[in-house]
């Protein structure tokens, strides 16, 4: 096949692109940021809110993954003109080519904040914050489309880690590797999924290649094996080998304290992750499974601590990106007020 996947350079990007160019397909990343040079990888640098651009980008395309989109670390402007302006436009631009199938890669953050668990596709969508109110408006738009005659299946995936993952997972690593405890809001007693790339990179090929009776709608995407925020950070601490442990915070005055670093912008612990780390957090993978036969092959805690095995492997390389901190997936998030904590524990 021929594939356009916009973010080809993101986390899910570069792992997806490295599979389907092993398998003998041809790929075309957009992205703003630029990636090693890979056989049978072209790639475009640029806007996915630039028609030209995206055209460009999709011409001969058989089918398009769309995964770029803002992160929370952006400011609210950017997210609503990233994520919905950007999907606005790769969608249009698909219409017009005459491409079938787009698969659109959201969140399970158009969720909300949700008090069922586990969280099936049926939960209504609720607005919360920029990032998941953008989510939730990309896919009322691709859902348009799909009424339109377009295979639009939506992958809803939790929080994913693998090679290239770095935001705010990059403090958790930085702590466990210098020999520091690290604090988590009641101590992370709360069950709470993640994902291994390589299995949502699993669960978008199904996406790219089922019938399009069979796939047009939506699937949440997450391990199926995970326990507690507390035992994956801890796993991260044991592996760093300095024999440190998770200490709880009190929840109500950590809470009070995480949004007013917020509020004054100098944290990247953003509202829906605070309380997500506050109480049950996790999805029902019922349907993926049924539909897309999704079988993931990870748990969350061996995403993590893969994750971190990759981090460590590459933090003394000079110029990598993992020394460099920005605001996406696959930059380190600057810590804010909270490297002066790093003292305390």
């Amino acid at each position: 096949m021929r594939v356009t996947i916009t973010g080809g350079a993101g986390v899910l990007g570069r792992n997806l692109i490295e599979r389907l160019v092993a398998d003998g397909h041809l790929v075309t990343s957009l992205d703003l940021a630029s990636m090693p040079e890979m056989k049978n990888c072209r790639q475009i640098i640029g806007d996915i809110r630039h028609e030209d651009t995206v055209r460009a980008a999709i011409a001969g395309a058989d089918v398009v993954v769309h995964g770029a989109a803002a992160l929370p670390s952006y400011r609210p402007a950017d997210i609503r003109s990233i994520s919905v302006g950007g999907t606005r436009t790769v969608m249009a631009a698909c219409a017009q080519a005459g491409i079938a199938r787009v698969i659109h890669v959201s969140s399970s953050a158009v969720y909300g904040l949700p008090d069922v668990v586990p969280t099936t596709e049926a939960y209504p969508r609720e607005r919360v914050d920029p990032y998941n109110i953008a989510k939730i408006d990309a896919e009322l738009i691709v859902e348009g489309h799909r009424r339109d005659g377009m295979c639009v299946p939506i992958l809803r995936p939790k929080t994913f880690l693998g090679p290239h993952r770095l935001g705010i997972f990059a403090m958790l690593f930085e702590w466990a590797d210098e020999g520091h405890h690290f604090p988590l809001i009641g101590g992370g007693h709360f069950r709470s999924q993640m994902l291994d790339v390589e299995d949502l990179v699993d669960a978008t090929l199904a996406a790219m290649t089922l019938p399009d009776a069979v796939v047009n709608d939506a699937f949440n995407i997450a391990a199926t094996e995970f326990t507690t925020v507390h035992d994956d950070f801890q796993a991260v601490l044991d592996a760093a080998g300095h024999g440190k442990r998770i200490v709880a915070l009190p929840t109500g005055p950590a809470i009070g304290a995480l949004r007013l670093l917020e509020i004054l912008r100098v944290s990247p612990v953003y509202k829906r992750l605070i309380y997500k780390l506050s109480r049950d957090a996790y999805v029902s993978t019922d349907r993926a499974q049924r539909v897309l036969g999704f079988a993931p092959r990870h748990s969350s805690r061996d995403a993590i601590l893969k994750t971190f095995r990759w981090w460590r492997a590459q933090k003394a390389v000079a110029g990598h990106e993992s020394a460099k901190s920005g605001r996406t997936s696959g930059q380190p998030w600057k810590q804010g007020a909270l490297a002066f904590a790093k003292k305390v524990f």
